[in-house]
């Protein structure tokens, strides 16, 4: 099924912030970044449809109450489009989506064809012996990965993240 992408205009049925030829052609100006060459090696078109997929699904669980504005229409499939955003001291257009927001979809999406992006959390785990080998981990150790890089792309399009500069 081919993928449906958000165009700007808050479709009903939209999957993905960004479509596999324009995610192609970021990694493509990428070439030997660990992800870029992760996204090549994906060996179908259908493959990347679903990581993207999984991408967006993703961005929703992690930044979807956390985004500036507001959605444009209560029938939109994505968080994006949004109206009221304000990001590097300019108003967003209300019927885009962000060049930023489609290239950390593509970004989440290489990394999401490795495996889950948000892996189920069992318990902790204290210490660890394999062999000879003998690890402990510190009490209250993160046990999911942390997507620093992505977020700090992010942030002027999150609320409630870093400091706004007011010139008067």
């Amino acid at each position: 099924m081919a993928l449906e992408v958000e165009d700007g205009t808050g479709k009903s049925n939209a999957e993905s912030y960004i479509s596999v030829a324009d995610a192609d052609a970021y990694f493509a100006l990428r070439s030997g970044n660990e992800w870029a060459v992760t996204w090549a090696a994906i060996a179908s078109d259908d493959l990347k449809e679903s990581a993207l997929r999984d991408a967006t699904e993703f961005m929703a669980s992690r930044y979807g109450l956390r985004w500036k504005g507001d959605r444009v229409s209560a029938d939109q499939a994505l968080d994006w489009p949004r109206e009221c955003v304000e990001a590097y001291g300019f108003s967003l257009a209300s019927d885009a989506v962000p060049l930023t927001v489609q290239r950390v979809c593509a970004e989440y999406a290489a990394r999401a064809s490795t495996g889950s992006l948000q892996a189920d959390v069992g318990a902790q785990v204290k210490q660890e012996t394999v062999g000879p080998i003998s690890v402990t981990y510190a009490d209250g150790a993160r046990q999911t990965t942390a997507y620093k890089l992505l977020d700090a792309k992010l942030s002027p399009y999150l609320q409630g993240v870093g400091i706004q500069v007011v010139r008067a």
